[in-house]
């Protein structure tokens, strides 16, 4: 358990949380929509710092991201909660635990020994990933310290609800926002995730590219009745073209039946490349076909000469064409990074 570091007092001992865009008011003994942040008497604690329910080394490609570091392992690290209630939710478990109560399977993991993980498994970086990684906000910005001190890289995988306060306290130390779009309408966020003020999650994926120039690559996990209509497939395309540039990787990834949701079929493969159709006539030159190993949108290909430059199957790489960031066939920039020095001049 640790004191919250971005909430505000408030009258007969509430608090306002200032983690997420929810900016949860919670009572005395109270929890907020995440249920890993509770106010006691007066004072807000994170509950779940430093508690992992989830240990791994994944292939970056795994979360997924195709132009950050490709080839390379990252150690992953899930904890509890979630402040989106999504009805598709792949990891219900450890999002929906019951709150106060200790976590089964639960495994402590500091910061310094996460550090040391990294190294053990011969990780570059470290991603906070499997739930949302704001319900554990102190724990990731302690750890994205230490990770840059020991020149490791650092990735949120997210559903974009932080607020602009807390992206500006870790933006120095995270490299890459691998953000959620679920769709663009406002029934599709209510529906689908119990969210209703979802552009705030457009405004800071702009703001960790603007502000903090992390590496930001965008998945919509497209289910069917729900958020494969061309309105909101073209919406999402065209806000990333326009906001994040039309270098930026969207991944179009297949809809499996999970928790709420076992009711509907798999995504058909060809509502996934009617969205990457939709993504090439918006003038996004990076579109990918994701939970569909083999299919031939996995492989990155110059948008101008043509040439294979990574690739893939499932969540194995082989960069044959890149030198730093640009094509090493015909030298156009393909907004891959791959050291610090890229984050640095870029």
């Amino acid at each position: 358990m640790r004191e919250a570091m971005l909430y505000k007092k408030l009258p007969n001992s509430r608090v306002q949380c200032n983690i997420c865009q929810w900016r949860c008011t919670i009572g005395q003994n109270k929890f907020g929509v995440c249920r890993m942040y509770q106010n006691r008497e007066g004072v807000l604690y994170n509950l779940n710092y430093a508690q992992a329910s989830s240990v791994a080394a994944d292939p970056i490609e795994k979360k997924p991201l195709f132009h950050f570091f490709p080839g390379t392992l990252a150690f992953s690290l899930g904890g509890w909660g979630c402040n989106f209630h999504c009805q598709d939710c792949q990891n219900w478990e450890i999002s929906c635990p019951e709150s106060g109560e200790p976590w089964r399977g639960s495994r402590e993991v500091q910061p310094q020994e996460a550090v040391e993980l990294v190294k053990r498994y011969q990780c570059q970086g470290i991603a906070w990933t499997y739930n949302e990684p704001g319900t554990w906000f102190e724990y990731t910005l302690d750890s994205a310290k230490l990770a840059k001190e020991n020149d490791l890289y650092t990735v949120y995988v997210t559903n974009g609800y932080l607020t602009p306060e807390a992206l500006d306290a870790i933006g120095p130390y995270l490299d890459a926002w691998r953000v959620d779009i679920k769709g663009f309408s406002d029934s599709l966020y209510r529906n689908l995730a119990k969210v209703t003020r979802w552009r705030g999650i457009l405004e800071v994926a702009k703001r960790a590219k603007t502000k903090w120039n992390m590496h930001v690559e965008v998945v919509t996990n497209i289910i069917p009745t729900m958020n494969d209509d061309d309105q909101q497939l073209e919406g999402i395309a065209n806000w990333i073209r326009d906001e994040l540039g039309e270098l930026t990787p969207w991944h179009v990834t297949r809809f499996y039946p999970h928790h709420h949701m076992r009711h509907l079929p798999p995504t058909p493969i060809t509502t996934l490349e009617h969205a990457y159709d939709i993504g090439q006539k918006a003038g996004l030159k990076f579109i990918y076909a994701g939970n569909v190993p083999g299919h031939k949108s996995e492989n990155t290909i110059c948008y101008s000469c043509g040439k294979l430059v990574v690739q893939r199957f499932g969540y194995q790489a082989n960069a044959v064409g890149l030198e730093g960031s640009k094509c090493k066939f015909c030298g156009a920039e393909l907004n891959f990074r791959a050291s610090e020095a890229e984050r640095r001049s870029s």
